[in-house]
């Protein structure tokens, strides 16, 4: 993973600022989203862009969703520890990573 320090206070507020306060309430989601280290999933030249309320490009025309996008979509799933996920078709990884925090295999 890509050093994290410098990126700690950008996580917490997306988190705080972009995500809780839109109405995403599952406290899993809200801690998922935390922890993954969103800026390690899009190129070099996008990091500090990482924790910005949009998507990023990551290469071969595709995207980074928008976090807000993938803590409601985490949070619709409505996911439980124990819980089995198939992700497909994701592209960066990022919200498999999420799922990763809630979920027991994705």
């Amino acid at each position: 993973m890509q050093d994290d320090a410098p990126y700690a206070e950008d996580r917490s507020a997306m988190v705080t600022f972009q995500i809780a306060r839109r109405g995403v309430e599952d406290e899993r989601v809200l801690d998922a989203m935390r922890k993954v280290p969103r800026h390690a999933f899009v190129p070099p030249e996008h990091r500090t862009h990482a924790y910005a309320d949009r998507p990023l490009p990551i290469g071969s025309g595709q995207t980074i969703s928008q976090p807000y996008i993938v803590a409601r979509f985490v949070e619709a799933a409505q996911l439980k520890p124990g819980d089995r996920v198939l992700e497909v078709g994701g592209g960066s990884g990022y919200a498999a990573a999420v799922m990763s925090q809630i979920a027991q295999e994705v």
